[in-house]
């Protein structure tokens, strides 16, 4: 139930890197995707189309179900190496059956997954002229709308696919769409129908987990932890729960329960933002070494994810603008807000991008230019403290005083701990302003 944007790998690289930290490891902007008979096919499932495609060669919808399980088999387990396999038995069944919208929204999973967000939606929209009944192309439409920051479009596509076919998959993007808008009351209400709605038990699991994250959002962490704790019990070892359960942990000072989540999350997926946020909470605590381990595995992650066609720029921005280069973490994040937002007069933008964009000229001295992007990261109302933390940041530099008291205020308001090693630093700078206004 992890992401169907979100594009990862645990080869040999990572690997290696990991294996190499027995201690540490002792013992670490997602949706369903939509139903079919392929969704979280097990390895078991994929050799059984394997199986009966050599029975039937000329089976479209086996080989559109078989590219589909490619794709469902990386997201949840992490290796893009299956992204490659996706794309060409995908391209099978259309050889087999031009224009069959199985293929056409297997190839707009595979795109989205690929970060390739223009590409999502050409093929979703070319699947859902075929059947606009659609729910993998449906959902499909709305992540890539989503990552492109069209959030009106989204939210438009959403009620639409709704209206059309009703589902926990659709239920979930217009709650996510709600929230990006900063509109958690009504993410809520809507996650509160999925939940009611949902039989699968990974289903249940997922919408646990966003509920615990709005309520981490907003700082509350009793809130949190029960549904992350849910999550667990309806699928143990779900790695976004266990992501969830650490931060927790970690704002309750229970440090070593934190650093046991964390290492098992990397364990089980090392997507950047894992070994990332680890190494933070290592690096937190004295513990340099350790942390530095961890942020090469997450640069591994990207480039053996570039290997299979993942575009990581996002990932390349977030990670080397904290814990790396920062000309290289301008040229990324300038790549991926061009490719999220084109064009001078673009109404909306990714917030991700935006963020991203600039932090990175902020690590590079460039606040002037900055402060616009840290504006428009935190226009829609998402309430994301780290966002408002970056912009109070930026404004600070700038000697904006005002400013930047109200924001570094508001980022700790919302949840005074939203990082380990992030959340001191934006107390630290708020003191240095005079505290809270």
């Amino acid at each position: 139930m992890r992401s169907l944007v979100t594009g990862a790998s645990v080869a040999g690289l990572v690997a290696a890197l990991t294996l190499g930290s027995a201690v540490v490891f002792g013992g670490p902007s997602e949706a369903p995707a939509a139903t079919g008979a392929a969704a979280g096919a097990p390895a078991s499932g994929i050799a059984g189309l394997q199986e009966r495609l050599r029975e039937q060669p000329h089976d479209a919808a086996g080989w559109a179900s078989l590219g589909v399980a490619y794709v469902e088999r990386a997201r949840v387990t992490g290796d893009t190496t299956y992204y490659p396999k996706a794309d060409g038995v995908l391209r099978r069944s259309l050889k087999e059956e031009p224009g069959n919208d199985d293929a056409l929204a297997g190839l707009g999973s595979l795109a989205a997954a690929r970060h390739d967000f223009h590409e999502a939606l050409r093929y979703a929209d070319r699947a859902l002229r075929t059947n606009p009944f659609g729910q993998r192309a449906a959902a499909v439409r709305v992540d890539a709308l989503v990552e492109l920051g069209r959030y009106d479009d989204a939210l438009d596509a959403a009620r639409k696919a709704d209206a059309k076919r009703p589902g926990v998959p659709i239920f979930t993007r217009l709650a996510y769409v709600r929230e990006l808008r900063g509109d958690v009351g009504e993410a809520r209400r809507v996650l509160g129908l999925a939940r009611d709605s949902a039989t699968d038990r990974g289903d249940l699991a997922y919408i646990a987990t966003q509920l615990g994250e709005l309520a981490w959002n907003d700082g509350d962490l009793g809130p949190a932890g029960r549904e992350y704790a849910e999550a667990l019990r309806l699928s143990p070892g779900y790695v976004p729960a266990l992501d969830g359960r650490a931060r927790v942990r970690a704002a309750r000072g229970d440090i070593e329960g934190a650093v046991s989540d964390r290492a098992e999350v990397v364990r089980r997926m090392p997507l950047p933002r894992y070994p990332t946020e680890y190494g933070e909470l290592l690096e937190s605590r004295g513990r340099a070494a350790e942390a530095k381990r961890q942020y090469a595995v997450a640069a591994a992650w990207t480039r053996i994810a570039k290997a299979n066609g993942v575009d990581a720029d996002l990932e390349i921005a977030l990670f080397e603008s904290d814990h790396g280069d920062p000309e290289t973490a301008l040229r990324a994040a300038r790549a991926e807000y061009g490719r999220r937002c084109p064009g001078p007069k673009v109404r909306q933008c990714s917030v991700h991008a935006a963020d991203a964009l600039a932090w990175a000229l902020h690590v590079n001295g460039r606040d002037g230019e900055a402060l616009r992007y840290a504006r428009q990261a935190t226009a829609t109302g998402y309430r994301r403290a780290q966002f408002r933390f970056h912009l109070g940041a930026i404004e600070k530099a700038l000697g904006e005083r005002a400013d930047a008291r109200r924001d570094l205020a508001e980022s700790l308001r919302r949840n005074p701990r939203f990082s380990p090693l992030w959340a001191p630093r934006a107390k630290a700078a708020l003191d240095d302003l005079g505290g809270a206004p």
